[in-house]
């Protein structure tokens, strides 16, 4: 009997890391039936020439409000992604009560660069425990398979209330959060996820709640992880939690850790001592795993919310101010010094102004100048001249600058140590400053391909069935009889991510970059169902929205 769907003719890589082979992949409803030669199906995808691999694992994504107006998870699905991860570093919109919905939203404005109207037009609020969150998620629909950690930010807001931004939690309110945190996960949670980066300011400039937890605290919330035997703990170290605390809470919890990111510096060794350490924490057991990208941090900004620059208590203090102040502080030559003395002190944003882009611009002959090529030809400090070149133009020009994840050499041996897993594309959010969704197709285009810094077949299951193991979704992550026909076919000689370009296409006129365009994806399926057909996104697979909810 034929299978309903055959993709004939191309070299199944099947996500384990084995080498490829030649075979046919026969799919019926959401499932692989048969791996061979010689298969037919009713309906025939050609692969001649291309790889049959299974459909990549985004573990770090932010679409937890994206999911509601675009289904099919853009950019993700054009780059050969069936599966994400949200609520990476603790930033949910759920639990939420009603009257902290707008403090939600604040909140993700600032931290991950998301509209605040795009937010209010496109969340349906019809939920507000995450039980009812992920029931609302499957009963909107999505094309991906969808899987969120409940977070800590939201967990803290729903218990303490605005004390949550305040205050530590007294036992009583560990008890209850970690009650909400069973929940979450029982109700199919991946797993709980939190943040204590300095960089990470919510509301009014504010640190954002989970950055006032101690190691106490995030032990009382990962506990239940421990007691389920379910989940993974994902963490954003800084300030109060600091790495070596994550690999020690591993210990007694029990269940995998994640945390983000391990990205290299020129000019620090801050990558190379983690991977060490990370290795030496492993040999002795101990499950973490850092994430790791191929992805140089690349930040567009304009100076309306310069997220680059926020950690200064100069910028800071003007995060919900009105534009007009913005502009007052920016053409007063006492906050100028100020802040730059705040800049040039920081061990986070000092500035690099000779990498720093004029990315965007009214005026075409300072584009994709530096900073401190300008500064010179003017004779003067490179903050005065962002400041003025800003000021010309309303604050519309935007600026780019690459901030971490610049030694090419380092990346090439991290991303082939054992027990580091493949992250930090931040897909949905940051959208208007950086598009990382690409991170698969760069991989095997720039990084496998071109540089020849990882073999094919392990970057295909870094992307596919290593990411799997670690969160549990059995039956997925592997090209095999039975598994689920999650699957992108792709031309392993010309896949690429293609260019970014900046588009309004958000509720209430929201804009973002996208990489809409990218090289040798040829077919997408979700559970069996094309989403992408021959390199071109096929509307009726979309429209069925075949993804599910990945319940832990």
């Amino acid at each position: 009997m034929a299978a309903d769907l055959v993709i004939k003719g191309g070299t199944v890589v099947d996500g384990t890391g084995a080498p490829g082979v030649r075979a046919d992949v026969a799919i019926s409803g959401d499932r692989i039936v048969e791996v061979g030669e010689g298969l037919s199906g009713t309906r025939v995808l050609e692969a001649d020439g291309h790889v049959v691999a299974p459909g990549f694992i985004d573990i770090h994504t932010h679409y937890d409000a994206q999911v509601f107006w675009d289904p099919a998870l853009t950019p993700s699905s054009w780059h050969g992604v069936t599966s994400v991860v949200a609520g990476n570093c603790g930033f949910t919109i759920a639990p939420c009560r009603p009257e902290h919905r707008e403090l939600i939203g604040k909140t993700l404005q600032h931290v991950e660069d998301m509209n605040l109207a795009t937010l209010q037009a496109g969340i349906p609020w019809d939920f507000e425990t995450f039980p009812e969150y992920l029931d609302s998620v499957a009963r909107h629909g999505h094309a991906l398979n969808y899987g969120a950690y409940i977070g800590h930010t939201a967990v803290r807001l729903f218990v303490m209330g605005d004390a949550g931004y305040e205050r530590e939690a007294t036992d009583d309110e560990l008890a209850a959060m970690a009650a909400v945190v069973r929940d979450g996960l029982l109700a199919g949670a991946v797993g709980f996820a939190s943040t204590s980066a300095p960089t990470h300011n919510g509301e009014g400039g504010r640190p954002v709640p989970s950055r006032l937890a101690d190691i106490r605290e995030m032990e009382a919330l990962v506990t239940p992880l421990k007691e389920l035997g379910r989940g993974v703990g994902a963490f954003t170290p800084g300030e109060r939690v600091v790495h070596p605390e994550i690999y020690d809470l591993q210990t007694r919890i029990g269940r995998p850790f994640t945390w983000t990111a391990l990205l290299t510096r020129r000019g620090t060794t801050f990558a190379q001592d983690m991977a060490a350490y990370t290795a030496q924490r492993r040999a002795e057991g101990v499950d973490v795993w850092p994430q790791v990208t191929v992805r140089p941090l690349t930040f567009q900004m304009n100076l309306k919310d310069p997220f680059t620059f926020n950690v200064n208590p100069s910028f800071r203090a003007l995060m919900d101010r009105p534009v007009e102040e913005r502009i007052a502080a920016y053409s007063d030559p006492a906050w100028r010094a100020r802040a730059l003395e705040e800049m040039n002190a920081s061990m986070f944003a000092a500035p690099r102004w000779g990498s720093m882009r004029i990315a965007e611009s009214r005026d075409p002959a300072l584009v994709g100048r530096t900073i401190a090529d300008v500064a010179e030809e003017r004779g003067g400090d490179p903050l005065d001249v962002m400041m003025d070149i800003a000021l010309a133009e309303d604050l519309e020009p935007r600026f780019s600058s690459v901030l971490a994840n610049d030694d090419d050499t380092f990346i090439g041996q991290l991303v082939n140590q054992e027990g580091m897993l493949m992250g930090l594309s931040d897909a949905g959010a940051h959208v208007g400053q950086l598009c990382d969704a690409c991170l698969p197709t760069d991989l095997l285009g720039n990084w496998a391909r071109d540089r020849d810094a990882i073999r094919l077949e392990k970057a295909v299951h870094k992307l596919t069935g290593e990411p799997a193991g670690v969160y549990g979704f059995a039956g997925r992550g592997v090209i095999a009889e039975g598994a689920f026909a999650d699957v992108c076919v792709f031309d392993p000689d010309t896949v690429a991510p293609g260019p970014v370009r900046r588009v309004t296409d958000f509720p209430a006129d929201g804009e973002r970059l996208v990489a809409d365009q990218p090289v040798g994806v040829r077919h997408v399926l979700v559970n069996g169902t094309p989403i992408r057909v021959d390199g071109t996104p096929d509307p009726d697979g979309l429209g069925a929205k075949p993804g599910v909810v990945l319940r832990g």
